[in-house]
């Protein structure tokens, strides 16, 4: 009887070990590499690191992760894309890209990328205030931008408003947007355009999804 209970007390004691399981996250040493940036002649020298989980390399990153909690960050990722030709031959020829952003727990230790509605990682620079984003998005096929607002949890845009159109001969460059606080308001200046604010009316919205608590193991 006392050896039955033992064993209980031992496989409720493991169970919970395992549920409990803490992650380690973090990041490892910088180096340079060469990003190629559409529509531009040359390469663009940039910093990354590797974004490290349990002592694994997840992905790699550019630039400094935003805190969005205590226990969640976002951050831009950068990837190697396989650039050989079929017809070619011996080492593969690798191309640093940038890519979108990500959503990182570092108790579950789950990475999860994040859907920027029309982001475009060579010319949307996203600014993060909260668990917000602004910055200049750009359609698929190129030829308008937005002003975007976006909220993490969130399926659509707070803020999606059209800026310049290309067949109207202009360009879609507009500076970093400028985050401020009581009230949560964003100021965009986008070039061509007279710059204007907008003001954050939504409520919180829970950043863990349904299988967050799961981890990774």
């Amino acid at each position: 009887m006392m050896t039955g209970i033992c064993a209980c007390f031992l496989w409720l004691g493991s169970a919970a070990f395992s549920a409990t399981k803490l992650h380690s996250v973090g990041f490892g040493k910088w180096t340079s590499i060469r990003l190629a940036e559409e529509g531009a002649e040359k390469k663009l020298d940039v910093r990354t690191r590797p974004l490290l989980v349990d002592g694994r390399i997840k992905e790699f990153i550019v630039g400094q992760p935003h805190d969005v909690t205590e226990w969640t960050f976002v951050v831009q990722r950068v990837y190697r894309l396989n650039d050989s030709l079929p017809q070619e031959t011996g080492a593969i020829h690798w191309l640093w890209q940038r890519g979108g952003w990500l959503l990182v727990n570092r108790s579950t230790g789950k990475v999860q990328p994040i859907l920027l509605p029309a982001f475009d990682p060579y010319s949307s620079d996203a600014n993060w205030f909260r668990d917000y984003a602004a910055y200049c998005g750009v359609s698929d096929d190129g030829q308008k931008s937005f002003a975007i607002v976006a909220q993490l949890g969130s399926k659509k845009p707070l803020l999606k408003k059209p800026l310049a159109d290309s067949s109207a001969g202009q360009d879609f460059e507009c500076k970093t947007p400028i985050w401020q606080r009581d009230p949560a308001r964003v100021i965009f200046e986008p070039k061509n355009e007279a710059k204007f604010t907008y003001t954050v009316k939504s409520r919180a919205v829970d950043l863990l999804s349904s299988d967050a608590d799961e981890g990774e193991e």
